[in-house]
């Protein structure tokens, strides 16, 4: 069953497509954006690249934090220039969330704006990355400190993809799935896999139709977030990104509880979504909490201060100012565990062995 889920932006408004084989519609993206030529960047192997009916370029890319970088935008438009692309051409993606994320930022800045496809083919691409016109870099100093945004002409979730994905890397999507319970979305549990992909991109479509450039309410996307891009960093990224941002979900129900927004069934209800998922919910144990708060006063949100989305009794917001000696003690009083026990996902629950899930 193919699923079509608007994103309404005015002129700048796209369909994000989700379901089986829905990759082999993009030479009509492609012919309806009056394209001549197309650059492909692709992770994947040349045959999950669908055609794209018209001159095409074909680079490979590496997924992995280790290439976003900026050094990788300049790289691809370098090859932008060489093959002649102009800005009444395309570009398009086709990988997970470092793809998405690199190939979205080089064509918000190659000729300051080419239009981009992307074709997400990771769990967590479909559901975070590829929707919304969030494009960003890696600097030494942080995760995701030097971007733009850049909305997508289409997203194309071919669930087809998935089903070549290893189990630990459809763990790192749920935890963008698990993050959607607190901020909006029905109990997403006892969905399909694409009925929860579909879910999860209804929600963020909505809100980024509502702020598109982080004024507001699009701060809510962020749940989990602050400790979970600390989390990455502080492990050298051994800890992928939805793994940290489930722990840094669990870290939230405790820190709202402690500022008196919560009751102890909703901290508990915190731990009970993440773990179905089969997610971690432990802190490693050799992170020590003062690292942890030194990164995330680098956050983006932290403008005079830490900063995090935490829920409370009108639904999530963003607190800003959140003393610093109460975030370490809810740091010290997070479980711990051993990192290898914590990224081993011996828990993850196979989603992919739902047949409704086409």
């Amino acid at each position: 069953m193919k699923r079509t889920v608007p994103v309404r932006l005015g002129d700048r408004s796209y369909d994000v497509v989700i379901g089986p084989g829905v990759r082999t519609s993009l030479a009509e993206v492609v012919q309806r954006l009056s394209a001549r030529r197309a650059v492909v960047v692709s992770a994947r192997p040349a045959e999950w690249v669908p055609e794209t009916g018209v001159e095409t370029l074909l680079l490979p890319a590496r997924d992995g934090e280790q290439d976003k970088t900026l050094s990788t935008v300049q790289a691809l438009c370098g090859e932008f220039a060489r093959f002649g692309l102009t800005r009444s051409d395309v570009v398009v993606s086709c990988g997970g969330g470092t793809t998405t994320d690199v190939v979205g930022l080089a064509a918000a800045l190659y000729h300051r704006g080419v239009a981009v496809v992307h074709l997400p083919t990771s769990l967590l691409a479909q559901v975070d990355a590829s929707v919304g016109g969030k494009t960003a870099v890696n600097l030494p100093a942080g995760k995701n400190l030097v971007g733009a945004y850049w909305q997508p002409s289409a997203v194309l979730c071919d669930t087809d993809y998935l089903s070549t994905l290893p189990r630990r890397e459809i763990l790192n999507g749920l935890g963008e799935i698990a993050r959607c319970h607190f901020i909006g979305a029905v109990d997403l549990r006892g969905l399909s896999l694409a009925e929860q992909i579909t879910a999860s991109v209804t929600l963020k479509a909505g809100i980024v139709e509502v702020d598109e450039r982080d004024a507001g309410k699009r701060h809510l996307l962020n749940y989990g977030h602050t400790l979970g891009h600390a989390l990455e960093t502080a492990t050298d990224f051994a800890l992928r990104h939805g793994e940290a941002v489930a722990i840094g979900t669990v870290f939230a129900g405790r820190l709202a509880s402690a500022l008196g927004r919560i009751d102890r069934a909703r901290v508990d209800e915190h731990l009970a979504v993440v773990q179905h998922y089969g997610l971690p919910a432990a802190l490693p144990a050799d992170v020590e909490p003062a690292v942890l708060v030194r990164q995330m006063r680098r956050d983006k949100k932290a403008i005079t201060g830490l900063a995090f989305v935490l829920d409370g009794d009108a639904g999530a917001e963003l607190v800003s100012d959140v003393p610093s000696d109460l975030v370490t003690r809810v740091l010290d009083q997070m479980p711990r565990e051993r990192l290898d026990a914590l990224v081993g996902g011996a828990a993850v629950p196979d989603p992919m062995a739902d047949a409704a899930m086409t």
